[in-house]
């Protein structure tokens, strides 16, 4: 892996960007990369742990674990996570510091040619409602109208030739950088869940998911959505997440419209979503067990 050196943000990741398009692929990718992003050790750690066990069986050597640390807590406890740490900053909920920990883990594994594809997960999730364009600043014209404006989670997989554009990426996002930042103009703009489907929306609009992939429970119409608790989780509710297939969108206008689209991959209709939250600590043991027994078709 690279040591970082003292320049600037930018021209960090421009030296990883022409390292990575000057590496040839292989001629048949194998390789998945499970990108880990655990900025603070939590509860979560042991279920994060757990599942990558459970859920590589059979799979060793085709994924690759890529780790961005706290500082003051580094990961030492699992055969998956030594040696795997990359160079790493100081991350605040927030804001542009904990996007810019997402681009180092994606431009650290972009060194290795294998890696065809790229997975961002970590120990925690946080949230400020449902809000869309109400986050959008008009100092983003004209690079950025508010047409063009997403929302998404924090969490992604990407393909190897989007995360090239991520961190090639400085027009979009030098105007995130300066204008979407919590409490300007007011407004609660979140870098990491506003960048991402608002560049893809507009440099790639037909080659992206287009709707979350992560499922949410927002029917309290709260500032944050429904916890499930031990007792809510069952092979019931596993079952009735993994089988939606049709996505159902709010709009953030004053309309508040419902709009639904099917959720197809490659043309073809399938389960929406690859992510789910909110779970609390305590729900680990039994989402384990239902996890070792159950399977989607």
């Amino acid at each position: 892996m690279l040591k970082r050196n003292n320049g600037s943000e930018m021209g960090y990741m421009q030296m990883l960007t022409t390292r990575s398009r000057h590496r040839s692929p292989m001629k048949k990718p194998t390789t998945m990369i499970l990108l880990l992003c655990i900025f603070l050790l939590s509860a979560y750690y042991y279920f994060i742990h757990q599942l990558i066990i459970k859920g590589t069986l059979g799979h060793e050597g085709k994924f690759s674990v890529y780790v961005h640390s706290s500082k003051t807590k580094p990961l030492r406890m699992s055969r998956y996570f030594i040696n795997q740490d990359i160079p790493s900053d100081e991350v605040h909920w927030g804001n542009i510091s904990m996007f810019d920990a997402e681009r180092r883990l994606l431009a650290n594994a972009l060194q290795d040619p294998h890696n065809q594809r790229f997975v961002l997960l970590s120990d925690s999730f946080e949230d400020i409602g449902p809000q869309g364009n109400g986050r959008y600043s008009r100092h983003m014209l004209p690079e950025i109208q508010m047409k063009d404006f997403r929302k998404g989670g924090q969490w992604f997989t990407l393909k190897r030739q989007h995360a090239l554009v991520v961190i090639a990426d400085n027009l979009y996002y030098s105007k995130f950088r300066a204008y979407c930042k919590l409490g300007f103009e007011g407004k609660y703009c979140i870098v990491d869940e506003q960048y991402l489907p608002t560049l893809f929306n507009i440099v790639d609009p037909g080659g992206i998911a287009n709707w979350s992939v992560t499922h949410v429970d927002w029917s309290k119409r709260g500032w944050h959505p429904k916890t499930y608790g031990v007792e809510d989780v069952t092979y019931q509710l596993l079952n009735n997440i993994s089988s939606v297939d049709v996505s159902m969108h709010v709009t953030s206008n004053m309309k508040k419209e419902i709009k639904r689209q099917p959720c197809l991959w490659n043309g073809i209709q399938r389960p929406c979503y690859l992510f789910a939250r909110k779970f609390t600590p305590q729900t680990i043991d039994k989402l384990l067990h239902i996890f070792s027994n159950y399977s989607i078709n």
